[in-house]
């Protein structure tokens, strides 16, 4: 089984900015867990901030591989192209939160992707990637 783990905007920064929000660890350093913990599925890792990059690496992989789990960010309220490469391709998807958007600012609570994903895995910190994988796993 191969998945690929795409985050968006703002999640290079993981262990450094708003901790109160996303915690204290990088997600390279969470990834390297992931991997341990999983070692019979290839995981791979895609970050980027720009949603054009994001629009092509899911329009890569999106017909070959088993499953995306991706954090938008706030390309997740924002973005009908993201949306649409979801649509587009065959590989299931799942959209993950590390915080729980529904409690946080009203712009928030909206998101362009979920009605084209399996599933949403929102506020259980890095943890909703873990819980991801989880259901693909089964």
């Amino acid at each position: 089984m191969a998945l690929l783990i795409i985050n968006g905007p703002n999640l290079n920064l993981l262990g450094k900015r708003e901790k109160s929000i996303y915690g204290d660890q990088s997600f390279d350093v969470y990834f390297a867990e992931l991997q341990q913990r999983y070692p019979g599925i290839t995981l791979q890792y895609f970050q980027s901030n720009s949603e054009s990059e994001i629009i092509n690496k899911i329009h890569e992989v999106g017909f070959e591989i088993d499953g995306i789990i991706i954090n938008a960010g706030a390309f997740t309220h924002t973005s009908v192209a993201i949306r649409d490469a979801i649509a587009g391709v065959t590989s299931p998807v799942v959209e993950v939160h590390i915080s729980n958007v529904h409690a946080r600012e009203e712009f928030r609570h909206k998101s362009f992707l979920s009605a084209v994903c399996k599933g949403v895995i929102v506020g259980f910190g890095l943890d909703s990637y873990r819980l991801a994988i989880e259901y693909f796993l089964k």
